[in-house]
């Protein structure tokens, strides 16, 4: 039961090239930090990833993008990174553009093992090319796909040694649902207790949904558009 490694080396052992992640956070915030410092080590290769958003140029997925780790990106928002526009436009990196709560709902129908679901979102754009469409109360609906991965990275406030997280805020925006859709899900959480101490009513991920759980580290948490109130 006991589902703590030492550190991201541990947790990420068996991940090889080519494979598919689930990278859980909503812009900067909630993105497993160590674990991606330790893919950028590793230098692993031809990566699909599917995250909602690619990073900034020199922090989160950016660092990998820099690398030419990621040879295929599954996203909904991409608009902060300059170097992932870039690399779209070369034809070097592969892109799937999914609208935010298809995206949202395609991780969440992976893990609860539900292969595919109708909605009306991206009917008439190009994400419903070659897609079934059927009509639900006069509305065209299309057919999504759920998706899943080899592994699902994720970051959590708190957790135990039994792998129950707990996310705070923002962060809970695409770390659960991504938890329950890999074959192997990482947590890193910034706080580790021992089994009892989390209050049961509270878990946001249960840990039979969790392979493996680390503590991490000097978390930078950087905040992607800082708004401020001009002062008086």
């Amino acid at each position: 039961m006991n589902k703590v490694v030492s550190g991201p080396v541990a947790a990420l052992q068996g991940l090889k090239d080519g494979m598919t992640l689930m990278l859980g956070g909503f812009g900067l915030c909630g993105i497993p930090e160590n674990c991606i410092a330790e893919l950028v080590r590793m230098n692993i290769k031809g990566l699909t990833c599917i995250s909602n958003n690619a990073g900034v140029d020199e922090f989160g997925l950016g660092l990998l993008l820099q690398k030419r780790q990621i040879r295929k990106m599954i996203s909904s928002y991409v608009g902060e990174n300059a170097l992932f526009e870039q690399l779209m436009l070369s034809g070097e990196l592969e892109v799937d553009l999914i609208p935010q709560g298809s995206l949202a709902e395609r991780c969440r129908a992976g893990g609860a093992g539900i292969p595919a679901f109708f909605t009306p979102a991206g009917h008439g754009t190009e994400v419903a090319e070659g897609k079934e469409v059927r009509v639900f109360n006069g509305k065209p609906h299309i057919l999504e796909s759920a998706l899943t991965a080899d592994f699902a990275i994720v970051k959590a406030w708190k957790g135990d040694h039994f792998g129950n997280l707990i996310y705070k805020g923002t962060a809970r925006n695409f770390n659960p649902m991504m938890a329950m859709a890999g074959k192997i899900t990482v947590a890193e959480v910034e706080e580790l207790v021992e089994p009892g101490e989390l209050d049961p009513n509270f878990i946001h991920t249960p840990g039979i949904f969790v392979q493996r759980i680390f503590q991490g580290e000097k978390y930078e948490k950087r905040i992607e558009q800082r708004t401020v109130r001009k002062r008086d």
